[in-house]
């Protein structure tokens, strides 16, 4: 553990070393950038900040005033007059525009970002609870409703043939749900509900872009695999219960699959998840990462506003890199946290069972 702790370390110094290199890199280019002289036509004939060249009397009053001084060039000092116009004219509408676009990361900023930051910490947090929950509840549910003999020993009536018809075209609905992208579920029901609410992207980040699917089917291979070694005959030979079916009285019941902390004492279904669960808990850094880019995704696809993601895409057509970096800095932290937290309840379980 000591050595994966070492490894997160390190890596969190390189990263932020070098993003904070590149923010200094990026705004010392935008300070040269910024102090070009661009003074325009009118530069050779001294301090002329005085003239208002938006007032026609002024404008005039400067070119009698040129062709006293420099009488050969009349034509000339009407020209560069009004060039210079057109570039004061520029200059403030150029001055307006960027007044809201132009931004730094002062400490009225920062604290924008840290509010949008801990929404987003939310959001995940959340997420991930739920999807934790989801995953390993479908892939309970699939591998009892698999190894029960209930459905197949039914007789086939009429009514029942509709009903697995009707589940398997519900099935199929949801399956092209939970793989559509955030962005299609968001947008086909936009019309109808609020898709700037918090409960809304909650629930797109748990139902779309395969995440909570995905991870069910590799939560349900583990359980598979567990079932097929030999502690499963050893146990079944200490007499625990093996029984899958969900109304026999050594079977499991449907609130054991629905409980958030699952446990299945004196079944032999208890020791294949806990041996499952321990291997998906080492794929959970994927899926925190995973879970991460989707959430991206989602407020940058939807355009949510006052979100960490569309502030972080917003800052980056407006070339303010200072802010991109803080962003980006902020979103690599919370993955490796996640990270550190996973290695360390696999470290924690691992001992565990050791001292089992």
């Amino acid at each position: 553990m000591k050595a994966r702790l070492t490894e997160h370390v390190l890596s969190i110094v390189f990263v932020t070393v070098i993003l904070i290199g590149a923010s200094v890199l990026t705004g010392d280019a935008r300070k040269r950038g910024d102090t070009l002289d661009t003074t325009g036509a009118l530069e050779g004939y001294g301090d002329l900040s005085f003239v208002d060249f938006d007032r026609s009397f002024e404008r005039a009053l400067l070119v009698d005033v040129l062709t006293i001084y420099f009488p050969e060039g009349k034509a000339k000092h009407v020209e560069d007059v009004e060039t210079a116009r057109r570039i004061n004219t520029q200059r403030f509408t150029e001055s307006l525009q960027h007044a809201h676009v132009e931004e730094t990361l002062t400490r009225e900023k920062f604290g924008e970002l840290i509010a949008m930051y801990l929404k987003f910490l939310a959001v995940f947090g959340i997420v991930m609870a739920l999807t934790y929950y989801g995953v390993q509840t479908l892939g309970v549910w699939w591998f009892i409703r698999k190894k029960s003999k209930y459905d197949q020993s039914r007789p086939l009536h009429a009514k029942t043939a509709v009903m697995r018809v009707v589940t398997a075209m519900v099935s199929v609905i949801a399956y092209v749900v939970l793989f559509s992208p955030a962005y299609v579920i968001a947008y086909s029901i936009r019309t109808k509900f609020s898709t700037d609410t918090l409960p809304f992207m909650i629930l797109l980040g748990v139902v779309s872009n395969g995440l909570l699917v995905t991870y069910a089917n590799k939560f349900y291979t583990f359980l598979v695999a567990e079932s097929r070694k030999g502690y499963v005959e050893t146990a079944r030979a200490k007499n625990l219960h093996d029984s899958y079916e969900r109304h026999a009285p050594d079977g499991i019941a449907l609130k054991a699959i629905l409980r958030p902390r699952k446990r299945f004492d004196g079944h032999i279904f208890d020791h294949i998840f806990r041996n499952a669960r321990l291997q998906y808990l080492s794929t959970i850094k994927e899926q925190a990462s995973f879970l991460i880019t989707g959430l991206i995704i989602i407020e940058m696809a939807l355009n949510i506003q006052g979100h960490l993601s569309y502030e972080l895409l917003r800052q980056m057509l407006h070339r303010n890199y200072d802010i991109v970096i803080a962003i980006i800095l902020g979103i690599f932290y919370a993955v490796k946290l996640a990270e550190i937290m996973t290695d360390w309840i696999v470290h924690r379980e691992n001992l565990r069972y050791a001292d089992a």
